[in-house]
């Protein structure tokens, strides 16, 4: 009898698959990164930090030269009556200097020649304690058609009593509102979106100026001098 032989153990066993067994095998292949590849994406991410740090170097100076305003916000010191007696010698009257104290803030004076409307006028624009704006104009050659374009043609809605004189109110109703006061041969309109108690104010404040300078140095007909 032939005896029966063990299957050397160098010999691969039915079903078995080379390399299954081992722990070689279940360990995950890191993936290496070229020194040359690597190198680059140092050097890009080197270069963005560099050109991060100069953009907010040469940005810095700028922010530093111009601060944020205050809360307050920017409010141009306009003197507007030193503004009036200047412009008194061209409108031929003295131009209504309101004395609000510091409730209003005016953010413009001027006279306008009225070269476009032919109604040469005194201008001055305020910014009311609960910062809306009242625009004041004064002229001493008003006439309809100038009225309704400074009142947005609004309707007259009534009257308001104010620094003593009867103000006539206009509203467009959407807002926009006008006081309107003939004093002397002068005409003075207040006109913005303020609230009714701020047009008070300030028109009794107008009153007051006009009243302090009450004369008129030419005809309401008459065209200002040059």
């Amino acid at each position: 009898m032939q005896e029966a032989t063990s299957p050397s153990s160098g010999e691969a066993q039915p079903g078995s698959r080379p390399g299954a067994a081992g722990s070689s095998a279940a360990t995950p292949v890191k993936p290496v990164i070229p020194a040359a590849a690597a190198k680059r994406a140092n050097a890009s991410v080197i270069g963005m930090i560099i050109a991060l740090v100069l953009s907010i170097a040469a940005f810095l100076p700028v922010v530093l030269m111009n601060p944020q305003p205050k809360s307050g916000g920017y409010r141009p010191d306009i003197d507007v009556a030193s503004v009036a007696r200047n412009a008194a010698g061209v409108a031929g009257f003295t131009p209504v200097a309101p004395d609000t104290g510091n409730a209003f803030q005016a953010n413009y004076a001027r006279w306008e020649a009225g070269t476009g409307s032919g109604v040469p006028t005194w201008e001055v624009g305020y910014v009311t304690p609960k910062t809306s704006f009242i625009a004041l104009v004064q002229t001493t050659q008003a006439n309809p058609t100038w009225l309704l374009q400074q009142t947005r043609n609004a309707p007259i809605t009534g009257t308001r009593n104010a620094g003593g004189r009867d103000w006539e109110l206009r509203d467009t109703g959407k807002g926009e509102k006008s006081m309107v006061l003939n004093y002397r041969g002068s005409t003075v309109v207040l006109s913005g979106a303020a609230q009714l108690d701020e047009f008070a104010t300030l028109a009794a404040a107008v009153v007051g100026s006009l009243e302090s300078n009450p004369a008129v140095t030419v005809s309401p007909s008459a065209p200002a001098a040059p």
